[in-house]
């Protein structure tokens, strides 16, 4: 999960730097062309192909449409918001990943983990500031990658349970890389200079998050991984307040730590039934 969590920064900064001069959706295109020409060597030098032949083309798929979906919210959230603010409303990922783990893979949905949700929801709207201040239709894009990000998180756990997570890797890619590049075709423009070099960060980053967060997967419920992939709050608001100059806002704070608490009664609750 250490990973993960400086992989998922990086990306972050290589979107910052993109955002306004290259599009989203070219973002994602090198991003998958990028990750599968590493993991097509990855399988060639280590003769590894016949761990990516699948029976579960169509949930590879279902997930990738998903994921595509929430990259896409994410990464337009980084140009338009504060970092701190993008990964606050991205951590609601566990409160909807309680409810379709407990649908799709029967997770049972316990008092603990409604008072997760419950802290999750308040924290969200400690953020927003509902009333109080005008909200940023952004922050509802961030909020519905958030609801993305939770439906693949889920489906990688089934995935895990007959996949490698080089195989979970590589459908990832082959399967965006398209989308990205037809999407991406009406306002295409080539990169220049070291957008170039942003790119490749976005892209190799991507791809090591990923790595870490599927292996991640196989030794613990998708909850408790998400759960400790908050630990990058802290340490992106430190990013953009040294590299952007961003104000990380009291309600910033407060709505993550209720988040955080939240996650920690999941956590525990999933630490006490592996005991």
């Amino acid at each position: 999960m250490h990973g993960t969590l400086v992989s998922f920064c990086l990306m972050a900064i290589g979107a910052r730097e993109l955002s306004g001069e290259v599009t989203v959706y070219q973002m994602l295109f090198f991003r998958s062309v990028i990750g599968l020409l590493c993991i097509s060597a990855i399988l060639f030098f280590t003769n590894k192909s016949a761990s990516i032949q699948t029976e579960r083309l169509a949930l590879h798929s279902f997930r990738n449409i998903f994921h595509f979906a929430g990259q896409f919210g994410w990464f337009l959230g980084i140009g338009l918001l504060p970092l701190a603010e993008v990964f606050a409303l991205e951590f609601t990922v566990p409160i909807w990943t309680l409810l379709v783990a407990a649908i799709a893979l029967n997770e049972k949905i316990t008092a603990r983990k409604l008072a997760a949700v419950f802290l999750g929801i308040t924290g969200v709207l400690v953020i927003v500031r509902p009333g109080y201040a005008m909200i940023d239709p952004a922050s509802f894009i961030v909020l519905g990658a958030a609801i993305c990000y939770a439906i693949a998180h889920t489906s990688t756990k089934s995935l895990s349970t007959s996949e490698s997570a080089l195989s979970i890797l590589f459908y990832m890619c082959l399967i965006q890389l398209p989308i990205g590049f037809v999407l991406s075709l009406p306002s295409w423009s080539w990169p220049i200079g070291n957008q170039w070099l942003w790119l490749s960060v976005v892209g190799l980053t991507a791809l090591t998050a990923h790595y870490c967060m599927a292996k991640a997967m196989l030794f613990a419920e998708v909850t408790t991984v998400v759960t400790i992939d908050f630990l990058r709050l802290p340490l992106i608001a430190l990013v953009g307040v040294l590299l952007y100059q961003e104000q990380f806002e009291m309600s910033l704070m407060i709505g993550g730590f209720l988040m955080l608490m939240g996650n920690f009664l999941s956590l525990k609750q999933a630490a006490r039934y592996s005991a």
